[in-house]
């Protein structure tokens, strides 16, 4: 019996140190310190809320880009704007290419491309309007876009050879 109750403590004990482990680790705030108020249920449900919206809102700009499409699809993807869009597509050198944006949420974020001759900068307001550019590649090139300060939302974006 000895032998059995030993290992009912062990096991509660590892049990009991596992709670106190995953507790600490989620309810912290990031920074390396014990959070001074535990998670509520009422900030887990903003940030799933925050989730859903950040869907919703990329699948209008899916959509949106979905009406513009033309050519054979290269590289596509969807960002938030505070996040942008930082890319170096692989293209094929002396083809041409159109590059298709849109922004969905608040604000507005700048279209740039490296080298600078690929294409001129670019305004991308955040009205789910598609903005398009096209590109001829004469050497490998970076996309960036960029929100504007306090810009909010999701942009989408799609590379179609032409």
């Amino acid at each position: 019996m000895t032998y059995l109750s030993s290992r009912a403590c062990l096991a509660g004990c590892a049990v009991a140190a596992s709670v106190i482990l995953l507790t600490s680790c989620t309810s912290g705030s990031g920074d390396g310190k014990a959070s001074k108020t535990p998670s509520s249920p009422a900030s887990n449900g903003s940030q799933a809320g925050t989730g859903s919206s950040e869907k919703k809102l990329t699948k209008q700009a899916q959509a949106a880009l979905a009406t513009v499409h033309s050519g054979k699809m290269v590289e596509a993807g969807a960002e938030r704007v505070a996040d942008g869009i930082h890319t170096e597509p692989s293209l094929s050198e002396g083809k041409t290419y159109r590059l298709n944006l849109v922004c969905v949420g608040s604000g507005s974020a700048q279209l740039t491309f490296t080298p600078t001759s690929t294409g001129p900068k670019t305004k991308v307001p955040c009205d789910q309007s598609v903005v398009q550019q096209r590109i001829t590649v004469h050497e490998p090139i970076r996309v960036d876009v960029d929100g504007a300060k306090g810009s909010t939302g999701v942009i989408a974006w799609q590379i179609d050879a032409i």
